[in-house]
């Protein structure tokens, strides 16, 4: 149907697999670790009865929104989701909330700035390829994922809470109760989370301020080396080991706390990994080229790099591609267009990244990684995140357009 011989779509799925958990398969793998520890030690439940304490019961949503928020200007949205997943998991269960809108508003948080805001690798490739000032880029992208992000929250409370699952089916409050008691403390519990993010954001900025002149230097290659993903989270599964009160070897079984977490990584693997083939079947099938032709030669103004990364992203579900794609495709149709200033050329950027949330569906591995990790069933995915990405990319277009108009 699409042209593709049968060693090309054999090809695809190898690559499709391969590539998506080559990137993020361990990263889930110790993820769901770190949640065991968190869970079992007790600690998950002290962090959030500290947190609530600060924030209320009523501001979950608005807490997990704007840490999604902060934590994927420098980390990829998939990481920071599996990484603060724990932390949203004890606070739902603890102030009796669904976890599809929590979820939901902190994958929405994350996704806002991994398109909008660099150092994130789409924002800022985009900006090199259209030859755009980084810093103005970031400026508008902060202003117009701000704004968005108060569309994502007032969607997230009103409509996707109202679809309930539990956030974790297995704990009962004679559980958390029995747990709390031998629990360690909240600022201990909270290390696991938060080294593995300081770790992520200090080689962003150092990759970002000095990696090009300094490459050489050991400082940076050390950084770089702890500031790696994997690395970084190895570093906290290890924080994480500290939580028990006390150690046996059943811990580490097949039947302990690493086994049973383990047989749950698999499934998410498996599933997040099956969505990489069919983006990459996707991509390798032509389709967002076609999409592209066909959009290239309309006359929309700033209305062309938004539609143009949207059917791209939709086509093969990387926002990244579909940002460097688009940009790509653009980037000779600038002086057509009219784009002349270094804001006009953010704000192209910015409508290119808005594009790039628009929609995260079965091909995109953080739809899997929401889903599988929340235990959404697919039908309630997208019914709320698909279209939650759908209508909050849209907002930040409509703000991009009014930009225009307004400078």
């Amino acid at each position: 149907f699409s042209g593709m011989n049968l060693d090309t779509i054999v090809q695809s799925i190898n690559d499709g697999f391969g590539t998506t958990l080559g990137k993020i398969g361990v990263v889930i793998i110790l993820g769901v670790i770190i949640g065991a520890f968190l869970e079992h030690s007790g600690g998950a439940f002290k962090l959030a009865e500290k947190v609530l304490g600060l924030i209320g019961r009523k501001r979950v949503h608005e807490a997990m929104g704007i840490v999604g928020f902060i934590v994927s200007i420098p980390v990829f949205a998939d990481s920071g989701f599996i990484i603060l997943n724990p932390l949203n998991k004890s606070l739902s269960k603890k102030a009796g909330l669904s976890i599809v809108g929590t979820a939901v508003a902190l994958m929405l948080g994350l996704m806002i700035t991994h398109v909008l805001v660099p150092p994130t690798p789409g924002p800022i490739a985009a900006a090199g390829i259209l030859d755009a000032d980084v810093g103005l880029v970031m400026l508008v992208g902060l202003i117009v994922g701000s704004l968005s992000l108060i569309l994502a929250i007032i969607y997230c409370k009103k409509y996707a809470s109202k679809f309930y699952i539990d956030p974790n089916p297995d704990v009962t409050e004679e559980f958390i109760r029995e747990k709390m008691k031998t629990a360690p403390s909240a600022f201990r519990s909270f290390l696991p989370i938060l080294i593995p993010i300081i770790l992520i954001v200090g080689k962003s900025l150092v990759d970002f301020n000095y990696g090009k002149t300094a490459s050489d230097a050991g400082w940076v290659q050390l950084v770089s080396f702890i500031g790696s993903p994997v690395i970084a989270l190895i570093i906290g599964m290890f924080l994480a080991f500290t939580l028990p009160r006390k150690w046996d070897k059943e811990i580490l079984s097949t039947t302990g706390w690493v086994g049973k977490s383990l047989g749950d990584a698999s499934n998410i693997i498996l599933i997040t990994g099956a969505g990489g083939i069919f983006g990459t079947i996707l991509q390798n099938s032509g389709i967002a080229a076609i999409l592209a032709d066909s959009l290239a030669s309309a006359n929309l103004g700033i209305w062309l790099p938004f539609l143009l990364c949207a059917a791209i992203k939709s086509a093969q579900g990387s926002s990244t591609v579909a940002l460097i794609t688009t940009a790509s495709i653009v980037a000779p149709l600038l002086q057509t267009m009219g784009i002349e200033t270094a804001l006009d050329k953010a704000l192209i950027v910015s409508a290119i990244g808005a594009g790039a949330m628009v929609v995260s569906h079965a091909n995109d591995s953080g739809f899997w990684i929401l889903t599988q990790f929340s235990g959404i069933d697919i039908r309630t995915g997208y019914k709320v995140y698909t279209l939650g990405t759908f209508l909050v990319g849209c907002f930040a277009a409509l703000l991009i357009f009014a930009a225009t108009f307004i400078f």
